[in-house]
């Protein structure tokens, strides 16, 4: 809205928090008093308040000296902070600006309106607060003004609700009366509302309790008899008779017994909305995992909420055979509970969902609407009235009721291990438990935190109280029959409830469950998704939101699926073409974490992939920060492919991943990789890459064995450099630094005959390296020197950073303390731009040894503290014993 005459765009807020929006934005109002120098302007918009006035409403009776002069400043920074008018008319001080933009006079005016028969308007009136006025401001006479505010819009809500019970709607307003009444028990028009509401809504005994407990109070605290209004309202609630009641209908199943846990789950179905709509709260979640369970307990402890009655329909959304029950027969169960005889019902559906939306209009009940399959099937049976409750459950999030209703999402996973294990114990007792306490441990996993699958096996067990656990467990045992242990019945049989789900799918939704249960690893991203399924992204996308709907998936992290354990085994059972599509996945990975390798380690010698396989969709990234979160998202699953595929698969998935796992320091897994990989492919390189993984894990025995043999089957100059290399690194790790640079050196010959700068770069620095562990530093200085400046011109972040952290050594062993500090923070700088963790950590101790050296023990402490924690993170076990017994 427009304020102000020189047309700057302003509007003011009064109730609520003291605000001012120039042109959309807010304006910083400054300190206390001068807010509350403008807040006496607001309310007296449009007249002019002399000097004297605004000291005293702004500082009551202690102004501070020089009052004015503070007042003056505050008026002209105001102006400068408004762009509004405060002009100097009639001996005071006037805001020029159009009432329309305070929010206190638009509300006058639409109060002034409303009274004059505009009954509508008194809702936009009350919209315009948001809580109390003038919050955050205080002097005596702004007190004065909030307080007299505050009845103006009391006074205003009291004569709004007098218009909504004119016009019928009691059971809109019914429950902010209640509310209020609490508040103000004293308010004699305010309890003649209430009862009238109460009555209309079909609760006359309470409507007549209500006016006996405010006869009483008015008695014993004033001494005085109800108001003649008061007591008009009474006898027309006697006067009038009263509705023949139905039976209240009392429909729920009995609770579930043995329920365990679900603490956060029974929270989030507490809530009450504060904007008048209808609580729905929607409880999905896959098969067997504790949905009605749930929603039944619940309803259970909350019965003294819903004294008017509680409706339950089975809507068989997910049963055998796929026929759900139709609104109209689900709508006909409601009207039964109701107490309304069929012959008694219009034959119209729409006027059936009228007749029951009026029954339970301004009743406390509760409608549990149990297994629907869409939202479309639930959309009529919701009554209209937020004096009721509806809980739905499903296997479909529903997610059409939280956009048209504000229905409350309120997913269901699994049971915590505590939890499943206190189910086991519920339905065995502890001393059975007790007797076998591994076997019940090993149940629990197996089960998956499934209650269902819980339910099964406690059942099984209560049944023969003379079979051991242990005997339970070995049936679960094997993954392959795991699924028939759970297979009791048609009312307790996990894949019988999975298989309800199954058979709703469409066929290509079938197709890419079967297949995802292939998958291996944890989880699957949405890229590995379209390669498995031959799928564009999109469609699989699609596809995969649907099965998630049911959930038969879960999307724990965005663009992540997973599956529960016991869905995955089902879904392995069903048909598929497994053989292609692990092929198509395996070739995915392979050829992203070949791309991603290559950004890690530009200059590592390429190796051939051979030709891609069709559908396998590898994924685009784009620099090293979009590579390293790849690797990181799909680890476990990149590990759990190459134990799956074949030999080829495996030593291109070994050699792909080692940047990676090198750099983040994931010693165990670059172990596992190459030993898996060891075979006739590239057997050189294998048996190096695997004596590099057992030297940095400290198994030097084997490391020596697999590079000796390595360099023994050595016979092109590049095989002899890098065993070379690598042997000059193993004798490092153990400490004879004089056989290290005999190696290293011999590697920089062998090098040198070879067209690769880089390579030659490198070797200059180890030898630069292990010249100075002897003590050499002229001769670790030229090596070190010479790497810097090839790699200057051939440029390598990896043998840079290498090289770097070399001359920090030297410099700080030659004395040359500041100069190393340089050193060494440039070379964790690098390594942190290409997300090497773990040689980050091997810089970071150094630096630690430069700060002990230079007696900043406290600096020391704290990088040595922190490479400690990589150390163990990184399982370098060896490297973490030799820092902590530095701090």
């Amino acid at each position: 809205m427009e304020g102000g005459s020189d047309g700057v765009g302003a509007e003011f807020r009064v109730l609520g928090e003291l605000r001012a929006e120039v042109d959309g934005r807010d304006v910083d109002l400054g300190p206390r008093r001068q807010r509350c120098v403008l807040a006496v302007l607001l309310v007296e918009a449009g007249r002019p308040v002399s000097a004297d006035e605004l000291v005293d409403r702004v500082w009551g009776d202690q102004p501070p000296q020089r009052a004015r002069d503070t007042l003056y400043s505050y008026l002209s920074r105001l102006r400068g902070a408004l762009g509004t008018p405060i002009n100097h008319a009639n001996g005071g001080y006037r805001l020029d600006i159009d009432p329309e933009a305070v929010d206190l006079h638009r509300f006058r005016r639409l109060v002034a309106e409303a009274r004059s028969g505009d009954h509508g308007l008194y809702r936009q009136a009350l919209e315009l607060w948001p809580g109390e006025a003038l919050t955050g401001i205080s002097t005596p006479w702004l007190d004065d003004v909030r307080e007299q505010l505050a009845h103006e819009r009391f006074a205003a809500w009291l004569d709004h609700v007098d218009g909504e019970l004119r016009a019928g709607r009691h059971a809109d307003v019914l429950a902010d009366i209640k509310t209020e009444a609490a508040r103000r028990p004293e308010d004699e028009r305010l309890a003649g509302q209430l009862m009238l509401a109460l009555y209309r809504s079909g609760r006359q005994a309470d409507a007549l309790r209500h006016y006996d407990v405010t006869r009483r109070r008015l008695a014993e605290e004033l001494g005085t008899d109800p108001s003649p209004p008061l007591q008009a309202v009474y006898q027309q609630i006697l006067a009038t008779d009263g509705r023949a009641s139905a039976p209240v209908p009392r429909q729920l199943p009995a609770p579930p017994p043995w329920f365990t846990g679900r603490q956060g789950e029974l929270e989030a179905l507490d809530f009450v909305p504060t904007d008048g709509a209808v609580p729905v709260a929607v409880i999905a979640g896959t098969a067997g995992i504790g949905k009605t369970a749930l929603a039944l307990h619940w309803s259970h402890r909350r019965l003294d909420r819903f004294p008017d009655g509680q409706l339950f329909v089975n809507l068989h959304g997910f049963a055998p055979g796929g026929e759900s029950v139709p609104p109209a027969a689900a709508l006909g169960g409601l009207l039964d509970g109701l107490g309304v005889p069929p012959g008694a019902r219009p034959v119209d559906l729409d006027a059936q969902i009228g007749l029951y939306r009026s029954l339970v209009a301004g009743r406390r009940m509760l409608i549990l609407l149990d297994n629907a399959v869409d939202s479309a099937q639930v959309a009529p049976l919701l009554p209209g009235s937020p004096t009721c409750a509806v809980l739905v459950t499903s296997r479909d999030r529903l997610s059409g009721l939280a956009n048209s209703a504000g229905a409350r999402q309120v997913p269901v996973t699994i049971l915590s291990d505590v939890d499943a294990k206190s189910l086991l114990t519920a339905r065995l007792g502890a001393q059975r438990i007790a007797a076998e306490p591994d076997a019940a441990t090993e149940i629990v996993a197996y089960c998956g935190g499934s209650p269902l699958a819980l339910g099964i096996v406690g059942a099984r067990a209560a049944a023969y109280p003379d079979f051991g656990l242990g005997e339970l467990a070995a049936e679960l045992r094997d993954a392959a029959t795991r699924l028939d242990a759970l297979d009791d019945d048609a009312m307790a049989s996990l894949p019988a409830a999975l298989s309800w789900s199954y058979n709703a799918l469409k066929p290509e939704q079938a197709e890419l469950f079967a297949l995802l249960g292939l998958a291996p690893g944890p989880d699957i991203g949405l890229p590995a998704v379209a390669a498995l399924a031959d799928l564009p992204p999109a469609t699989a996308s699609a596809v995969l939101r649907a099965l998630e709907r049911v959930s038969l998936v879960q999307q724990d992290k965005p663009g992540r699926y997973r599956m529960h354990d016991l869905v995955r085994l089902y879904a392995r059972e069903q048909p598929a073409d497994r053989e292609a599509a692990l092929k198509r996945l395996t070739d995915h990975y392979i050829r992203t974490a070949y791309a991603g390798d290559r950004l890690l380690y530009p200059s590592r010698a390429p190796i051939e992939l051979g030709p891609e396989t069709p559908g396998s969709r590898p994924q685009q990234l784009r620099d090293v920060a979009a590579a390293l979160a790849w690797f990181d998202a799909e680890h476990p699953c990149l590990m759990a492919t190459l134990h799956l595929a074949e030999e080829r698969e495996r030593w291109q998935l070994a050699w792909a991943t080692d940047s990676y796992l090198h750099h983040r320091g994931r010693l165990r897994d670059a172990l596992d990789a190459w030993t898996a990989a060891l075979g006739d492919i590239e057997p050189i390189l294998t048996l190096r890459r695997l004596g590099n993984a057992c030297s940095r894990l400290g198994r030097h025995d084997e490391a020596l064995d697999h590079l000796q043999r390595a360099l023994a089957m050595a016979k092109l100059d590049a095989d002899q450099a890098h065993c070379h290399r690598s042997l000059s690194f193993e004798w490092g790790v153990r400490g004879e630094n004089h056989e290290a640079l005999e190696h290293a050196v011999q590697s920089l010959r062998y090098y040198e005959k070879l067209d690769n700068p880089v390579l030659v770069a490198n070797a200059h620095n180890q030898i630069g390296w292990y010249a100075a562990q002897t003590g050499d530093f002229a001769m670790a200085l030229s090596h070190c020197e010479a790497a810097l400046a090839m790699v200057a011109e051939h440029p390598d972040p990896q043998v840079e950073a290498d090289t770097l952290d070399s001359m920090g050594f030297i410099c700080h062993r030659s004395g040359d303390h500041e100069q190393a500090l340089v050193y060494y923070r440039r070379a964790l700088a690098r390594w942190r731009k290409v997300g090497a963790v773990a040689l980050e950590a091997d810089v970071l101790e150094h630096i630690g040894d430069l700060y002990a050296d230079l007696g900043d023990h406290a600096r020391a402490r704290d990088t040595w503290a922190q490479v400690l924690e990589h150390y163990r993170a990184q399982h370098r076990l060896t490297d973490a014993a030799r820092v902590e017994s530095r701090l």
